[in-house]
């Protein structure tokens, strides 16, 4: 019963502690960019964004937005199996859309200081 008891404390405790470092992190806007994806849209949002003529003309005959380009690039899916991450010195990235987005997609060269949007794909 002892064990039993104790198990229970910690259960509590855990909660509570975990209640409380949730609260904090919500306040200070920290990421946790972990995963491979997250990290390559990472580094590419926080590039200057360039887009190419093919780019703009895509996103003027569809009437989209940087804002639609911006939620892409925060939620997106990277497909590495049709991108190309090891070119030097500019790596570029398929990266797909996520729910009512999934019909775009994005193909993105990336570079040290500027994102390239080369081109805007849209599926139907």
């Amino acid at each position: 019963m002892a064990w039993l008891r104790r198990f229970g404390y910690y259960l509590i405790g855990l909660s509570i502690g975990s209640i409380i470092v949730y609260f904090i992190w919500d306040n200070k806007d920290a990421t946790f960019d972990y995963g491979m994806d997250a990290r390559t849209l990472k580094q590419i949002r926080i590039r200057t964004k360039v887009y190419s003529t093919d780019a703009q003309a895509t996103l003027i005959r569809h009437k989209l937005d940087t804002v639609t380009i911006n939620t892409i690039l925060k939620n997106g899916d990277v497909h590495f199996s049709k991108s190309k991450p090891r070119i030097k010195p500019c790596p570029e990235y398929y990266i797909t859309g996520k729910d009512s987005l999934q019909h775009i997609h994005l193909y993105i060269q990336r570079c040290d200081s500027i994102a390239t949007i080369q081109k805007v794909l849209i599926q139907n």
